[in-house]
């Protein structure tokens, strides 16, 4: 089976999908963790920020280490599946632990700076664990197949665990952990709440891993690479940043996560006290967002054989970046000054419209970077997925973690008060509420724009694909059998 003819049934896209279910499970509780510590805690943002900052960077850098040790593994599950069995558990481990720091630390005269050691410690573990998992997951989807509009559906099953999984975090998180008053500024709800996305985490990514195991043993192998990992992982890595095309997406990548960083940091803050939303309001906004990604989702294969991937993605930023500007200055004009039960439509059409964009980009992006990967194997003469989404993978770590360095500093900048986010039903100053939504709103849009003008480089078109399959089939047709 030749990586550019398998076409996997839809049991195992179903298997492969429950990968995203343990991803997403994580990626969505991380979302709550700036809250908790700056808010229901009562640490300063900037700490907060310069801890998960560099719980990214570590990340980042094991990103192309997992990369290139998953492109070479020989196993008889093929090369992804090992490394996806050893980060799936140890991935939830770390993610509860994320979440429940010992009460003896927060009491210490010296809290502060001891939290910061235990949160770095964890933040840069959970990311470690992650990009165990993550990288060799995502390279497995891109060599499953190498047809160009078959690697859309891939995703697609994939985006669709993770819009589920997001369904499922966030209600569980409204609905059970933190519904009622008080909701997300309770402090004492969030060990729980960790515990239970782990649980969620070590299902997914271990079914997903042994379920994929007989299909990914089936997959196209590599010829062995004798160097040592460490030795050869430099000259790898500057092999990749030779071709235009990987370089065009990885700068786009890197400036469109700092503004989803920025934008998600400031998500708890903004609901709760601009809009000052209760737990069950703010699920219905969430909701809203993964409506949307549940509309964008099937409908970027469509859009996909009508424009160039590059487009859809073009569009899909361009939806996000309007909404959020709508959303921002209609309130600093005054247009929209609702709170509470009031606010909940305006704010959900208008997220639902973010979603849809963050959907088509969902799809389109990883899509684009597997495209990049044949090119580069046609170029270059070796297959790198691994470090290719691996690249991809440090563009989103490395963007979240300045997004949240930045969100973290900007928190203290705005001078929002340390002791404030415990305060059930606090109104804050106006001035202060403008300074939340211009940092959530405008201040992320910001990095998106300009993800935007980095892509419209992109140069890999469906024709430029056709060009690059035919050569590649060509090659493992005349190439002697190993």
């Amino acid at each position: 089976m030749a990586a550019t003819d398998a076409r996997p049934s839809a049991p195992v896209k179903v298997v492969y999908g429950l990968g995203a279910l343990g991803e997403a499970a994580f990626t969505t509780a991380m979302g709550f963790v700036f809250f908790y510590y700056t808010a229901a805690l009562g640490f300063s943002g900037g700490m907060v920020g310069a801890a998960l900052f560099l719980g990214l960077c570590a990340d980042a850098i094991v990103d192309p280490f997992f990369g290139s040790w998953s492109d070479n593994i020989r196993s008889r599950f093929g090369r992804r599946i090992p490394l996806m069995l050893a980060g799936g558990p140890l991935l939830a481990l770390s993610v509860g632990m994320l979440f429940a720091p010992p009460q003896g630390l927060l009491n210490q005269e010296l809290a502060e700076p001891v939290v910061f050691l235990w949160l770095a410690f964890w933040a840069v573990a959970v990311r470690t664990f992650f990009s165990m998992f993550h990288v060799p997951y995502v390279a497995l989807g891109a060599e499953m197949s190498g047809d160009y509009h078959e690697r859309n559906s891939i995703v697609a099953w994939r985006t669709l665990f993770l819009i589920l999984a997001g369904f499922l975090v966030n209600g569980l998180a409204y609905s059970v952990f933190f519904a009622g008053e008080g909701g997300l500024q309770q402090a004492g709800r969030y060990p729980a709440f960790g515990w239970a996305v782990a649980a969620l985490v070590l299902f997914g990514a271990g079914l997903c891993a042994v379920g994929s195991a007989p299909y990914a043993a089936r997959l196209p192998g590599v010829p062995p690479v004798d160097e040592h990992l460490l030795r050869r992982l430099p000259s790898e890595i500057v092999e990749i940043f030779r071709n235009r095309s990987f370089r065009v997406l990885f700068a786009s990548a890197v400036l469109s996560y700092v503004g989803v960083g920025v934008n998600a940091s400031f998500n708890s803050h903004a609901y709760v006290f601009v809009w000052q939303l209760r737990p069950e309001l703010i699920q219905v906004v969430v909701f809203a967002f993964l409506g949307g990604l549940l509309v964008g989702v099937p409908l970027t294969p469509l859009v996909s054989r009508v424009v160039e991937k590059r487009t859809t993605v073009l569009i899909g930023m361009g939806l996000v970046v309007a909404a959020w500007m709508t959303i921002a200055f209609s309130r600093l004009a005054g247009a929209f000054m609702a709170t509470g039960a009031d606010a909940v439509l305006p704010l959900a059409v208008l997220i639902g419209v973010a979603g849809v964009g963050a959907g088509f980009c969902a799809i389109a992006y990883p899509s684009m970077m597997a495209d990049a990967a044949d090119e580069h194997e046609h170029v270059f003469g070796r297959r790198r997925e691994g470090l290719y989404f691996a690249g991809l993978g440090f563009a989103f770590k490395a963007g979240q973690g300045a997004g949240m360095l930045v969100s973290g500093m900007a928190l203290d900048l705005i001078g929002f008060p340390k002791d404030v986010g415990r305060q059930v039903g606090v109104v804050l100053p106006e001035p202060l509420l403008d300074r939340i939504v211009l940092a959530w709103g405008p201040g992320a849009a910001i990095f998106t724009i300009g993800s935007m003008i980095a892509l419209a480089a992109y140069g890999i078109t469906r024709r430029r694909h056709a060009e690059v399959a035919a050569a590649l089939a060509l090659r493992r047709e005349t190439a002697p059998a190993e």
